[in-house]
């Protein structure tokens, strides 16, 4: 392979251009460091030095990595409270991130934030939500501010959140005013520990339909697919053209929080996704798709590994904000 990655019209032997195989090797990496950042905190937690809750997004990377691809600089998310990949995917720096879990004064939110509810604006990250689907309202509102900009915003949140009324309340309201915003429903098949058919009525998409709303169902485990989904969404808001929604068909790999065995799966489940892991799923495309080598793919995962490597040492290094002098006044 011949030329460098600011020739984009170079074709490599597989045909594919070199701006083509610069995103895919980046795609792949934001991707590998959510998973590696998610086996990060898990391990950290494990040992005390994280505080509080975590959910983990290991199995969705595809999802957050795909929309955030389309996203411009004028643009806003609301995420969930599994939301580390909705943070890394908007490119939230992992040592503030790290920091915040460990509740470190460097942290992106000082250290109070947590695992749930980190917010950095610098990003385009107006809040991750412990209230389930939190984000949509949050992303309706944002949307209301942005139909004046020509921003676009986005909601992420999981499947137990469409029986929640407020979604249809924030459906119906984005309809009527033609707000710019799309909401990302990460389908993983379970509401914590309960199985999404058995308490949800009909289908998911059928219900969105009923508002006239633009809706689609993507393989939320092939990032191409739903970069191609959510650009077109994304365009769709911001000519004009109202909400959309795409329901994203993924799954997580670890329980609902930080001790869920995951014991309620059914046999085999968890196996037959793992054949379809999204970072498995993009790498065979890097190579067959893009022609690209084991050896030019491992050095993403060493350069990840590294880098990681670096921000767990800063971060139990970082020292923790100094207590409210209020609070320890009202203690006392």
């Amino acid at each position: 392979m011949t030329g460098t990655s600011t020739v984009h019209t170079v074709k490599s032997l597989h045909g594919a251009t070199f701006d083509e195989v610069s995103e895919g090797l980046a795609l792949y990496e934001r991707m590998l460091l959510i998973r590696r950042f998610e086996d990060t905190v898990q391990s950290l937690f494990q040992k005390g030095h994280v505080h509080g809750t975590t959910h983990l997004c290991s199995g969705q990377e595809a999802v957050p990595v795909g929309v955030a691809s389309v996203l411009g600089p004028e643009d806003r998310v609301a995420g969930t409270y599994r939301g580390h990949g909705h943070a890394l995917a908007l490119g939230v720096e992992p040592q503030g991130l790290l920091d915040e879990l460990l509740g470190r004064a460097s942290g992106v939110c000082g250290g109070r934030a947590g695992s749930m509810n980190v917010i950095d604006l610098d990003h385009r990250l107006i809040g991750c939500f412990g209230i389930v689907g939190g984000s949509i309202a949050a992303a309706t509102g944002a949307a209301l501010a942005l139909s004046r900009t020509g921003g676009v915003a986005v909601a992420f949140f999981g499947d137990g959140a469409t029986n929640q009324g407020y979604l249809h309340e924030c459906l119906n309201f984005a309809q009527v005013r033609c707000l710019p915003v799309v909401y990302v429903c990460e389908n993983n098949l379970y509401g914590e520990f309960t199985p999404y058919e058995e308490v949800t009525a009909g289908s998911i998409t059928g219900r969105i339909a009923a508002y006239d709303i633009a809706v689609e169902t993507v393989d939320g485990n092939d990032v191409w697919a739903v970069q191609a989904a959510a650009g077109a969404a994304v365009a769709r808001a911001r000519a004009g053209g109202g909400p959309s929604f795409i329901e994203a068909l993924t799954y997580r790999f670890v329980g609902h929080s930080r001790s869920d065995p995951g014991h309620y799966r059914k046999p085999g489940e968890l196996a037959a996704w793992q054949e379809r892991d999204p970072l498995k799923l993009t790498r065979a495309a890097l190579s067959e798709r893009l022609g690209l080598d084991d050896h030019r793919i491992g050095e993403v995962a060493t350069r990840v590994e590294r880098d990681l490597a670096t921000i767990v040492e800063r971060a139990l290094a970082a020292p923790f904000p100094d207590p409210d002098p209020a609070a320890a006044e009202y203690r006392d």
